[in-house]
């Protein structure tokens, strides 16, 4: 009778926590989503850049993430279930549009799963390891903290020139 009685309140308990399980009372971002920004190379500010379209290279289904209007800043998803994820950067005003001028920005990390709390619930947290680009126009591309979780702010940074040399 011990027995049926232990698995009755546990069976209870379990039945009990699912119950109260909700997002109500999480009041932190529940995903973890890199957010980058853009920069002037020569000076370090922010900057925005129109004439773009921003996507995810060989992502399932539409990938685009940007496509009209100037951009500042940007969430860059990563793939949990891949080490690696890469984004273009297509500029589209003339004439880089008819010679298909992108850029493209890969990142690799590692990826652990996280449990936040009983509130929040799972979630992955990501460590970027290495960090590879084109330089069409895209000049350098910077990691300002490497661990990224569910904190909302800017962890990448993708500097361009704005002026030109003398």
């Amino acid at each position: 009778m011990g027995k049926i009685l232990t698995i009755a309140a546990i069976a209870l308990m379990l039945l009990s926590a699912l119950a109260g399980c909700n997002s109500a009372g999480c009041t932190e971002n529940q995903t973890s989503v890199p957010l980058a920004g853009f920069y002037s190379y020569n000076n370090g500010k922010a900057i925005s850049i129109d004439s773009v379209e921003i996507g995810g290279v060989g992502a399932p289904h539409d990938s685009l993430l940007h496509s009209t209007g100037a951009v500042s800043t940007i969430y860059l998803p990563f793939r949990p279930n891949r080490e690696s994820t890469s984004y273009f950067i297509r500029y589209t005003s003339h004439p880089m549009v008819d010679y298909g001028i992108a850029d493209t920005v890969t990142f690799d990390y590692d990826t652990h799963p996280y449990f936040a709390s009983e509130d929040c619930g799972a979630m992955y947290r990501y460590r970027i390891t290495r960090v590879s680009h084109t330089h069409w126009l895209l000049d350098s591309v910077a990691v300002v903290d490497s661990l990224i979780t569910n904190a909302d702010f800017q962890r990448i940074q993708f500097y361009y020139a704005t002026e030109t040399p003398d």
